[in-house]
């Protein structure tokens, strides 16, 4: 069975920066995407980047320019590095594995960003 294990959250001030991973803690196979989603208190949960098995990468516009997402297949592990973060960042983020035939997801990991 396969576990997303989630790190690096935490507090920040305002135009701190943090990174983010997510490492599966089993055997996974396929993965075609990776994704990193974010909950913020009264808001629906949105993705905020995601990297396909190709390499290509989307960005929510409100993250574009500012975070970045990568991955190291050898460690099963995708990141996500939040640079100039804003209180706006402030959520629960999520990390998210899909292939063919799963879908998986981390715990969830808070990042407080203080005005």
């Amino acid at each position: 069975q396969v576990q997303l294990v989630e790190s690096g959250g935490g507090l920040v001030q305002a135009g701190g920066s943090l990174r983010l991973a997510c490492a599966a803690s089993g055997t996974i196979f396929s993965i075609h995407v990776m994704g990193w989603h974010r909950q913020a208190p009264g808001k629906q949960r949105e993705l905020v980047a995601s990297i396909i098995s190709d390499d290509s990468t989307n960005y929510a516009d409100s993250v574009k320019g500012r975070f970045t997402i990568s991955r190291d297949n050898a460690k099963n592990t995708v990141y996500l590095q939040m640079n100039s973060l804003k209180p706006e960042d402030t959520a629960v983020y999520y990390c998210n594995f899909v292939g063919t035939m799963y879908n998986v997801w981390g715990q969830g990991t808070q990042v407080t960003v203080s005005s």
